[in-house]
Parts: C-alpha cells; sequence; structure tokens
C-alpha cells in the first residue's frame, strides 16, 4: 500500500470517513480526529483497524473508532496513509471497556488501549490461519458432564460454598451474576475456577480469568487444561515475548480461541461473546498497573462486567475492603461456606506475641521462635512433614540501627539504608552499593550495628542452627520454589512466594508480624492478613499455624476465626470514618510544587471537595490529595482530565502524575 497520499487520490464511495484515535499520549488530543479513506484503502480499514496516519506533521498509529458519511471538521482532510495489519484490533466491546476505563482513571484512550493492545507483530500475524488451525477451536457446547456434576455432593467441590449453585446456573444461563468468593482453606482454587469456566463455555459464552503472578498463571492454566482439554483455552503473559504473545491475541481476537487466562493485562483480552470474568486475589498489589492511567484489575473487571452484562467472580482466600463494599451495596452476593465446614477444613491458628522474654530454649531464642511455635515445627518434622516458615522479608539483614540509640544506619555517601548479606559481611549500602565499614553513628558516636529486620536468609541460618540434620530450603525473589515434596523440610520463604507442599504442610511458622502490621500504609491490616491467609490456606486441616503477633490485634483475631469478610466490613467501616477509599474517591496529584499548584487552581473542583496538602515527598516533589463523596468520583476524573488537558495544551513544561484512588495514601 502506498505510503503517502496526493491531492487527486479518490476517496472511498461509501463511509468515507474515518474516525481516528490518534495514538498521541497528551490530554488534550484525547478525542477521535476525520481523516478520509482512500480508494485504495477501502477494504482495508474498518472499524477497529489500526492505521497510519499524519498527525501534526508526523507519521504517528491510530484506531479506527468508525466510519462515517459526514465530517464534523470544517477543515480539509487528510487521507489515512495505510491500514496496519490485516485484523482490527478493536472490538465494539473493548472500544467501549477503553473508554470507561479512561474516564474512571482521569487518562485518555490510547493509554488504556495500549494496555489491552499488544504491540504488532507482522510474522505472527502471517501465522494466524496456522495458530487458528493448531488450536482447533471446538464447537461451543462441549460434551461434558455438565453443572450437575460440580455439585453433585455436599462435601466437595462447589457444594461446600452456600449461593454457589445459584452463580454456576446463572452463568449457565447467561445471565450477569456477580459474586465474592471466600475459599476454604486447602481450597483446589483453580479447579474449582475452571469448573466455573466451562459451565460458562457450555452456555456458548466465553471467559477471562486474571491471576497476579506467573505462578498462579500456570497453575490456572494446567487446571483448564485438564478440565477443557488441549486448545480450548490460551494463556496470556508479559513472559510469552512478543511474536507468541501476539499470536495468542489474535487467536482471542479472531474467535479461534475463547477462554483466556492472563496477568492484568489479560482483563481486555478481546473474547468473542464474553460470559464470565474472573480475578483471583484481587487485594494483591500486582493488579495495580503501573503505566498510566493506573487502573486496578478489579475496577476494570467491574466496568467490563457492567458494560457486556458478563458474569464477574472476585475470588481468594482474603477479601478486600472494595469487593466487601460490592457485597455490602447489592451489587455483588457472596458465596461462603458454613462455619462447620471452615472448621473441618481450616488449620488449628494460634497467635504467641512478640513476648520473646518467655522463651527458655536457646535454640528458640536463637531463631526467634516462641516456644509454641518451636513445638509445633517439631512435632511437624517429627511426623515428617514439611513446615512453612513466612519471614517478611528477604536478604539477611535488610535493615540496620545503631546498636546505642537504634538511629537508622545511613550510607555516609548517599543516605541510603545500610544492610548486610552474611554473618560475616560487611555493612553495604542498599543503594549506591558502598561499603561503610569505618561507620559510625552521627548522634552517638557508637560503631556497633543492631538488626532492625532480620530477613529470609538470616532466618534459614537461625533455624538451621536450631533443627540439625533438617532440610532447610529457601523461596523469595531470587529463588522462587513452585512446589516442594511431602517429606519434612523446613521452608522458608516471604510472602507470596510460598511453594505448595504435596499434602499441605504440617505447620506454618508468620513470623515477624509487627513488622507487616507496622508498616506506614493505609492498607497494612488488610495486607498483612491477605498475607496470612495465603499461607495458612497451604496447611493440611490437622496442622498448626503459629504467628508471632499480639492476639488482640483485629487483623490476629480475623486470622484466627479464618474470617475474613468480617475483617473486610470493619476495614470498610473504618476507611468511611476516616474518609478514606473506597468509601470516599480520591485523587493523588504528584509533581514539582509549581506544576502541582498550576494544576490544582485550573481544576473545577465539585464544591464538596476537600484538598488535603501539599506534602513534600523528595526533592521539589509534593504531593496533594483531593476527595469527594463517592458520588461524585466520576466528576473528580473528568475535571483532573480537563485541567490535564488544558496544561497539555499549553505545553507545560513539567509533568503532573494523576492517580485515582491511590493504593499508598502514607
Amino acid at each position: 500500500m502506498s505510503s503517502s497520499r496526493g491531492a487527486a487520490t479518490e476517496a472511498a464511495v461509501q463511509l468515507p470517513i474515518a474516525r481516528v484515535m490518534v495514538d498521541v499520549a497528551l490530554a488534550h488530543l484525547d478525542r477521535p480526529f476525520d481523516y478520509l479513506v482512500s480508494a485504495e484503502l477501502d477494504a482495508a480499514v474498518q472499524a477497529g483497524s489500526r492505521v497510519r496516519v499524519r498527525f501534526a506533521g508526523r507519521l504517528v498509529d491510530g484506531y479506527v473508532l468508525e466510519r462515517g458519511v459526514d465530517s464534523t471538521h470544517g477543515a480539509k482532510l487528510a487521507f489515512i496513509q495505510r491500514a496496519i495489519g490485516a485484523t482490527p484490533v478493536l472490538t465494539p466491546e473493548t472500544g467501549e471497556l477503553f473508554r470507561a476505563v479512561a474516564d474512571r482513571y482521569a487518562g485518555s484512550f490510547v493509554d488504556v488501549a495500549r494496555l489491552g493492545i499488544p504491540p504488532r507483530h507482522a510474522a505472527a500475524e502471517a501465522s494466524v490461519a496456522k495458530l487458528a488451525s493448531h488450536l482447533g477451536a471446538a464447537p461451543s457446547t462441549p460434551d461434558s458432564s455438565g453443572g450437575s456434576a460440580r455439585l453433585a455432593g455436599p462435601a466437595i467441590g462447589w457444594g461446600r460454598y452456600r449461593t454457589a449453585g445459584s452463580f454456576l446456573g446463572a452463568v449457565g444461563a447467561a445471565r450477569a451474576a456477580r459474586a465474592v468468593w471466600s475459599a476454604l482453606p486447602g481450597e483446589d482454587w483453580a479447579s474449582r475456577l475452571a469448573e466455573v469456566v466451562e459451565t460458562s463455555l457450555e452456555a456458548g459464552r466465553g471467559a477471562v480469568l486474571i491471576v497476579p503472578d506467573a505462578r498462579d498463571l500456570a497453575r490456572v492454566d494446567a487446571a483448564l487444561s485438564t478440565r477443557l482439554g488441549p486448545g480450548r483455552h490460551v494463556a496470556l503473559s508479559a513472559e510469552l515475548g512478543p511474536a507468541e504473545r501476539y499470536r495468542r491475541w489474535l487467536a482471542v481476537r479472531t474467535g479461534a480461541c475463547r477462554v483466556v487466562v492472563g496477568t492484568r493485562a489479560a482483563a481486555y483480552a478481546p473474547v468473542t461473546e464474553l460470559g464470565l470474568l474472573v480475578i483471583w486475589d484481587d487485594g494483591d498489589d500486582l493488579h495495580r498497573e503501573p503505566r498510566a492511567p493506573y487502573p486496578d484489575t478489579r475496577d476494570v473487571l467491574a466496568l467490563r462486567s457492567s458494560l457486556s452484562g458478563a458474569a464477574l467472580l472476585i475470588a481468594g482466600y482474603a477479601r478486600t475492603a472494595e469487593a466487601q463494599q460490592l457485597v455490602d451495596s447489592g451489587w455483588a452476593h457472596e458465596i461462603v461456606a458454613d462455619r462447620e465446614v471452615l472448621r473441618r477444613a481450616a488449620p488449628h491458628i494460634v497467635a504467641t506475641g512478640d513476648d520473646f522474654e518467655q522463651v527458655r530454649d536457646p535454640a528458640a531464642r536463637a531463631a526467634r521462635l516462641p516456644s509454641l511455635a518451636l513445638r509445633a515445627a517439631r512435632e511437624a518434622i517429627q511426623a515428617g512433614a514439611p513446615v512453612l516458615v513466612q519471614v517478611p522479608r528477604r536478604g539477611y539483614i535488610p535493615s540496620l540501627a545503631c546498636a546505642r540509640d537504634r538511629s537508622p544506619a545511613r550510607c555516609p555517601n548517599c543516605s541510603g539504608p545500610l544492610a548486610t548479606t552474611s554473618g560475616h559481611a560487611i555493612a553495604t549500602c542498599r543503594w549506591c552499593g558502598r561499603p561503610a565499614g569505618d561507620w559510625s553513628c552521627p548522634v552517638c558516636g557508637e560503631r556497633r550495628l543492631r538488626a532492625v529486620a532480620v530477613g529470609s536468609g538470616r532466618t534459614a541460618e537461625e533455624l538451621g542452627r536450631a533443627f540439625p540434620g533438617v532440610p532447610v530450603r529457601t523461596s523469595g525473589r531470587e529463588q522462587v520454589l513452585d512446589v516442594v515434596d511431602s517429606s519434612a523440610a523446613l521452608v522458608v520463604s516471604t510472602p507470596g512466594a510460598e511453594p505448595i507442599a504435596s499434602g499441605g504442610y504440617g505447620a506454618a511458622l508468620l513470623l515477624d508480624g509487627w513488622a507487616m502490621l507496622s508498616r506506614p500504609d493505609l492498607r497494612a491490616a488488610e495486607e498483612t492478613l491477605r498475607r496470612w491467609l495465603n499461607a495458612a490456606a497451604l496447611v493440611r486441616p490437622t496442622g498448626r499455624v503459629i504467628v508471632s503477633a499480639d492476639a488482640s490485634i483485629p487483623a490476629v483475631q480475623a486470622l484466627i476465626r479464618w474470617d475474613p469478610a468480617g475483617s473486610a466490613a470493619r476495614e470498610l467501616l473504618e476507611r468511611g470514618e476516616l474518609r478514606f477509599p473506597p468509601s470516599v474517591r480520591m485523587a493523588s496529584l504528584t509533581g514539582t510544587s509549581s506544576a502541582v499548584a498550576e494544576l490544582v487552581s485550573a481544576a473545577d473542583f465539585p464544591d464538596q471537595h476537600e484538598l488535603i496538602g501539599p506534602v513534600p515527598l523528595a526533592d521539589t516533589t509534593v504531593r496533594v490529595l483531593v476527595r469527594v463523596p463517592r458520588a461524585l468520583g466520576s466528576g473528580l476524573a473528568v475535571v483532573l482530565h480537563a485541567a490535564a488537558a488544558a496544561r497539555s495544551a499549553r505545553k507545560a513544561p513539567e509533568a503532573v502524575k494523576v492517580v485515582l484512588d491511590p493504593t499508598e495514601l502514607i
């Protein structure tokens, strides 16, 4: 196709106008622009096509929203330069979703489109027909045992949960049911989700499942392969590489496959006849997009459910305040088990507190283990079962302080925190990497250092001394274990890296609870409980869970009772009293003092808005929080987008980062 269009080029006879969203991430350009479609490109340029256009003297990509007869622009229109690819990348449903997500988060359409549409790969596109044949798109109503088999008995599968039958029935009838599922400890959640997907397929509808990370993705991928058979679904993640990812995405776009499991970007997958949306562990921070406009995957799926009429399932061992709000509002119902069923499935959970002076065993004292935790670990190991030890931090000693006055130990060169990597290593800066062998406290002159926090490496070393002859394995950022066998061993893991043990762990020791609960974070209690529940769920029903935290703390009580719903309800109530999300809508504005002040002055905020700040962050950067009642949240996003567009049109030199409903406020 021609790369340029002259004056003699003839426009298409029918629908000669294409309304295009140009791929330029400037707020004041977040609107369609009209272009002419030549007769030569008439067949290639369709609604949803990716095209190349000339904009402001440059050739840029764009997305065709629709073809029309008339233009709303009075000026002479330019022709589209060429079509990119043979397959339209936008569908009416995903195009509407991109716009809705952008509007909710005060972002632009093209920013969201970049999240949901992978970069084109020509070789992958050329082989899409071969891929579709390889996947072997099966009929929409496969031969299976049907929904009744999934609820065959009250003691297995979905039969253990109240209201699960009504939800599965609604999915099977292609109705827009919405539910929040609290999984039982030890639940084979991947298989349960595969069963819901099968129900959707039996109704002739597709499905999208979103998980936080690659380990969960592999688990659900295997469960879907077992339940649905080969070639019935695709897994999408960034780890696939551009070619394979685009091949699989095209298989979904062309209808060759109607079930997608993936990480957060897969939430936008263009599944044909979408009937089901699922998110697992929605409180995991990996579900929050780190790129503009910073959408949360749970909110994206909730928006998509509302727009498309697809069913939505928010699932996990824990429950977020946002999910609880959906239940309280009646927008979703909960799927939970009776307390009798829960008691049979849950391990015995005990809190020890932090009074380590009561520890009499020298080995226990060295390993930071209360006597109760030590006994639980020894009994499990003597029974031949593995023991899980969860430590909040990786490394050896990731935080040091003055031994006399406990002032944080800082690097003399860059003021970064000092840490050590072994028992004999010199303290080193975690920022610049310089050793600090001659460090002295600037407050009192003391040269000795003490550990403020102990990491997984040091914990593994201590446990090795306390349990001689017992294998000690670690799982963390450097090496994450997927599974461990059922033999006796100590498995030291950071939160989120806990491997699955065959048959379940005999015990779990949740150490240094204070370190997670005392973080200066609005969501510290919710996040701590989520991490504890995810670890405790790996323990067999006859096992024990020992948490080193004060039993009077509400999050610890929720763990002992295994009550994620009650904890979420309390969290939501407290946030409402403090006027924090999700009870209100809030925006975080971060930038230089002058840039933030300019944006705030240009914004026509609602009458009931409240400004908090500015608060200095680092160097010349400040942050201002804007808070409005939840009902005015859409208006807040519109106002902020308009103010950002005004600054963009003036070519303001300093950017302001705008985040709606930020997860970190402190």
